[in-house]
């Protein structure tokens, strides 16, 4: 079934239906929000109420042309111990982390919280230990100086940037009044209480109350496109006061006003504060500051008194730490990480009480392998311990986390380059915007959607209205010259009723709509009239306007304290005495006016909900006007109640006294202004009320039907009425006639709604669209994504895992705050379908086959143990170890991590039902975990085994066993290669030429390294390096019971049972600081003599002894003891 939750706006609503223009709040963090849910966990889940706003403190003083002032000892704070500085900032700002001393120092710091880092940190801490040691250092210096070092290269490019920008910005030029006169100053020289002088298209150095302009009524129009985003231009507007009394330079160097006004913060919605003037107080909002980051546009010249500057301003203030989302993959692979790591241990400890066991009853016995230490069986197990934790550390490479990050990056790339998500009407191209989600769009069970804006086009039309009781519906323009010929309009009886002038309620409702909002006009030089164009902030208001402008009312120009408009060809102008502000919790706005003639009316216009509380009990026409609202909103359009109330003289006095004091209040300005708002908002007179039409967007239907195939549930959020919500659930598909659809508010809401096919919220406010989503994370665990174009729907976006924009009508401030943005809803079918089910299936599979393919390289090592000792002795040779993650095996997973693909995007979103693996994480998870565990322990089990198998009892031609540690570590490891390559490729679903000369390029870039470095010039290049692999092969030449012995290489061990792998294997015979035990006679026998290679004495040859080449050939001696005590 579908619900219906009517939740009535407590606290945030909207103008008329609905709430998209209501300003965000930054300072409501996803914490609080998450705080707040805490909150609610001990009551039953039900929609919650928004946790009460905290108000700025008043402590903010700044002084007009007095920099000595902000210096005084009451604005200093303590920075360090006893040191003092001014609490106001100097304009000069610092975005860059490092400087030439603190970079390395401080990038590794933070390189280093990382776990990841910092265990093979550790590694590296321990392979330096010659009693630990088991692999030569580089092993792991290598992969983690390429990590590191990629990661520092990055930082300092990004930081090296941050340092140039900042230079150019601190040094930009701005006029500021000192000594008397304007003199050109550097930004980084500006402080609080200069005042300056702007001009047309400078940047804004700091954030600055307007003082005066050079256009009528101190008006100043401004870019905030660095601010939030938007392109299109804003007006602010100085004090009257100011504005006539400081437009000249003495003017305002006299100027000595106090500003109290709010500490330093992040919102970009709100200013409060008082100017105190010539022992007169005076409001200050908002509308009156231009904020640092704007642009000066269409005004020559203005002036302005810095208020906050440099970290202090609103700009800097929002640059703070965004919430880190997670994907639940991620999630995943650190706990398998934590799992693969107490394996480690687990099986080091094991490997190490072997160790203590063997030595007691095998290595401390045997005579060949005394040392000289005098360290005992338990110590060595612990040292052993130790070298296996480091021989074995490949379990948790460091190359996951890079290969994950370039994967993700790879993604990120696929999403932006996309043309089928690409809006060619406005040049708009997918933007992802994190590069840390994209397997989670795979993974999606709910979906919350704004309405206006993201299901409709945010595109107003003016269709339907009712007037005194009589409804009109959709006419010729041609007799208005003023008309906006794009106005379409049906009802011609409404238009003869207007021009007749006749019907004194018709009259009255086009004139409000022309006089009770907050539109500004502007007028095209040189062109006719009809080329007015209205700035609007927001699309219902701008289309109210315009009905008003097609009907003969035409709104002309606005001043500080009047109105100007054309009605019916005459022209007239209004006094504003007050302008009553919409907010979300009003849900209306108010104007009150003196008419030519000496009246004074009050206009208001709002959501019917508000309207009809506050009408008088003499109103006429309320049954009949709300039987339309219901017609209106069953033909899913936005309805707006519009009413006025006549208002004496005396009686707006008295009222207008207590506005004065509310403005000026210090403290719950907002509160105090609303009580007095309702004290002047009632005893209203319906007039009538306003419909107006928002299309759907194109493909919304279709999109929420395969989505819902998908299993996804899709929940609409919106601030309308019940019945135009309902309607535009049906006409999206989100509702369709054979579901059984519920109404209520005070059910179990989460329990039950979740249950549910689809849901539509309605009436909720900004607040509560994002407790309703951190409801549903909350209790139901499940992966949430949220979907707005308004400033409104960003908290809901920060809330959900994955938040996406919509670049749409109202702004960027959506976009700016989401992980992911486009222009269009239908987009969101490919994005989740086709790109988030592609990531999911790529990240899994790289995930399974990279556990995989490291556990079988690394058991091998196990399975040797058992042959060596427990001795922590290594399998392979030592550059294998370091180049198998980075050369040998690392591109044909990535490159499947890429690009590989199960069925094409076609498929993709005809077959949405391929969506439901990974929302139920089927891919990925513990289960297939183990098996790739136990897939690696098997590989290795077989690629040790075979080759041992096959060495253990073989004779070459020459007589001679080939099956020495060299060819077995090389055999072992080329099997190992061609296994993991082969493997990939048959786990490969989509083959592109890449993806082919990967795997081939990774076998053949393994056998070009290998012969490499067991070749003659190597050896010859780095002796000591590559002792292992000599140039020579030594043979035994003997004749007779004499023997005579010739170094031409490598010994060739004699072949014999398992014993002789054990002795070949022990660490002592590689470790060229052992020797043979000095108390020990050296054993002889008739073809053995030391130093008789180099013809020199006895002492000669036990200095050779000390040698890697001489510690094997005393090795070999044993051997060939043991083997002549066999035969014997």
């Amino acid at each position: 079934g579908a619900k219906m939750s009517r939740q009535r706006a407590d606290s945030q609503g909207s103008l008329g239906p609905d709430d998209e223009v209501m300003p965000y709040s930054d300072d409501e963090t996803d914490d609080e929000l998450a705080v707040s849910s805490e909150g609610e966990a001990e009551e039953p889940p039900g929609v919650p109420h928004p946790p009460v706003e905290a108000k700025p403190k008043m402590g903010w003083k700044v002084k007009a042309n007095d920099r000595p002032y902000h210096h005084l000892p009451e604005f200093q704070k303590k920075v360090f111990l006893c040191i003092k500085k001014s609490r106001y900032s100097g304009n000069a700002i610092k975005t860059y982390k490092y400087n030439v001393l603190t970079f390395l120092p401080l990038n590794l710091y933070e390189q280093f919280k990382r776990a990841a880092n910092l265990y093979f940190l550790a590694l590296l801490i321990l392979q330096i230990i010659p009693d630990i040691s088991t692999l030569p250092w580089y092993t792991t210096l290598i992969p983690l100086v390429v990590v590191l070092g990629i990661t520092a290269i990055k930082d300092l490019v990004d930081d090296l940037a941050r340092h140039r920008m900042d230079k150019e910005i601190n040094n930009r030029k701005c006029e500021v009044l000192l000594d008397g006169r304007f003199q050109e100053s550097k930004w980084r020289n500006i402080e609080v209480g200069d005042v300056v002088r702007l001009k047309k298209n400078d940047f804004i150095p700091a954030d600055i109350l307007l003082l005066s302009s050079s256009n009528p009524n101190s008006l100043c129009y401004v870019e905030t496109a660095e601010l939030d985003g938007e392109t299109n231009l804003k007006f602010k507007m100085g004090l009257r006061v100011t504005d006539e009394r400081l437009q000249e330079e003495r003017q305002l160097a006299e100027f000595d006003a106090l500003i109290e006004c709010e500490e330093p913060n992040n919102r970009l919605d709100k200013f409060m504060g008082t100017m105190l003037w010539q022992r007169e107080r005076y409001p200050l909002d908002l509308d009156n500051m231009l904020l640092r980051g704007c642009k000066v546009r269409n005004t020559e010249e203005c002036h302005g008194l810095v208020i906050f500057a440099g970290a202090d301003t609103k700009i800097m203030r929002n640059g703070g730490k965004t919430r880190f989302k997670r994907t639940k993959i991620d999630e995943l692979m650190n706990y398998m990480v934590y799992t693969i790591f107490v394996l480690l241990i687990l099986v080091a400890a094991g490997l190490a009480i072997g160790h203590t066991f063997w030595y007691e009853e095998i290595g401390s016995k045997a005579w060949y392998l005394y040392d000289a230490k005098g360290q005992d069986a338990s110590y060595r197990g612990f040292l052993s311990f130790w070298g296996y934790i480091i021989v074995l550390n490949t379990m948790v490479p460091i190359s996951l986390y890079v290969s994950v990050e370039v994967i993700r990056l790879g993604q990120s790339k696929f999403i932006n380059w996309d043309l089928q998500m690409y809006f060619a009407e406005k040049d708009t191209p997918a933007k992802a915007r994190t590069t840390t989600l994209n397997e989670q769009l795979g993974q999606i069970e709910y979906i919350f959607s704004d309405k206006t804006g993201t299901l409709t086009q945010n595109i107003m039309a003016f269709k339907k209205c009712t007037i005194a009781g009589r409804s009109y519906g959709p006419v010729d323009w041609s007799w208005n010259r003023h008309a906006d010929r794009k106005f379409q309009f049906m009802d011609h009886s409404l238009v003869a009723c207007v021009r007749s002038r006749k019907d004194k309620d018709a009259t009255e409702f086009f004139k409000l709509l022309s006089l009770c909002h907050t539109v500004m006009v502007e007028h095209k030089d040189g062109k006719p009239c009809s080329d007015l164009v209205y700035q609007a902030a927001s699309p219902d208001e701008g289309a109210l306007v315009t009905a008003a402008r097609n009907f003969g009312y035409v709104f002309l120009s606005r001043t500080q304290d009047t109105i100007t408009i054309k009605e019916m060809d005459q022209e007239s102008t209004y006094e504003m005495l007050a302008l009553l502000d919409f907010n979300s919790d009003r849900k209306r706005m108010s104007i009150i006016l003196k008419f030519p003639d000496g009246r004074i009316r009050l206009y208001c216009k709002g959501a019917d909900t508000v309207i009809y509380e506050r009408l008088s009990p003499n109103s006429r026409h309320k049954e009949t006007t709300q039987d339309a609202l219901d017609i209106f909103a069953n033909e899913t359009l936005r309805t707006l109640c519009l009413c006025y109330k006549d208002i004496s003289t005396d009686e707006f006095e008295a009222w207008s006294r207590k506005h004065k004091d509310a403005q000026v209040a210090m403290s719950d300005r907002d509160a105090a202004l609303d009580r007095v708002y309702e004290e002047i908002e009632n005893n209203l007179m319906l007039i009538g009320a306003t419909a107006i039409e928002d299309k759907l967007q194109d493909g919304v239907p279709e999109t929420i039907a395969k989505l819902a195939k998908a299993d996804i549930k899709i929940w609409v959020l919106t601030g309308d009425k019940k019945e135009t919500a309902e309607n535009i659930g049906y006409s999206c598909s989100l509702l369709s006639d054979d579901m059984q659809i519920h109404y209520g508010e005070d059910i179990d809401f989460v329990n039950m709604a979740c249950e549910c096919e689809a849901v539509i919220c309605c009436r909720v406010t900004p607040k509560q669209k994002a407790n309703v989503v951190s409801l549903v994370k909350k209790y139901k665990k499940a992966v949430t994504l949220s979907i707005g174009d308004g400033a409104n729907d960003v908290n809901m976006i920060k809330t959900a895992d994955i938040g996406v924009g919509i670049s749409g009508q109202e702004g960027m401030q959506a976009v700016m705050s989401s992980d992911y943005a486009f222009a269009q809803f239908c987009y969101l079918q490919r994005l989740l379908l086709v790109h988030g089910r592609w990531s999911y299936i790529r990240m899994c599979k790289f995930l399974r086959f990279f556990f995989f393919k490291n556990f079988a390289f690394t058991l091998v090592h196990f399975w040797y143990s058992f042959f060596s000792g427990y001795s922590s002795q290594v399998a392979y040779e030592d550059w294998f170890i370091t180049l198998y993650n980075l050369c040998y095996s690392s591109l044909p997973v990535l490159l499947v991590g890429l690009l590989d693909q199960d069925v094409n995007d076609k498929l993709s979103l005809k077959f949405p039902k391929l969506y439901l693996p990974g929302q139920q994480g089927t891919l990925f998870n513990y289960r297939n975990f183990f098996i790739s565990l136990f897939h690696g322990i098997f590989v290795s089990l077989i690629i040790f085994f075979i080759p041992y198998g096959a060495f253990l009892q073989t004779m070459g031609q020459d007589g001679e066993a080939p099956s020495d540690y060299q060819s077995f570590a090389v055999v072992t490891a080329s099997s190992l290669i061609f296994t993991v390559n082969l493997q990939i490729s048959l786990d490969t679903s989509y083959w592109t030429f890449v993806n082919c000369f990967a795997v081939l390029g990774s076998i053949a870039i393994y056998f070009g390294i290998m012969f490499d470095i067991h070749s003659a010039g190597i050896h010859v290049l780095f002796p000591s390096a590559f002792t292992f692999t000599g140039p020579e092969k030594q043979e035994e030449v003997r004749d007779g019971g004499g023997g005579e012995e010739k170094a031409v290489g490598l010994p060739a061990w004699p072949a014999f049972p398992p014993l002789r792998l054990c002795l070949l294997s022990l660490p002592w015979l590689r470790r060229p600081h052992l020797v043979w035990p000095k108390h020990s006679a050296a054993p002889t026998s008739p073809w053995w003599t030391p130093g008789q290679h180099q013809g020199g004495s006895p002492e000669r040859g036990r200095k050779h002894l000390k040698s890697r080449r001489w510690t094997k050939t005393v090795a070999r001696v044993v051997v060939n003891i043991l083997g002549s005590a066999q035969s014997t």
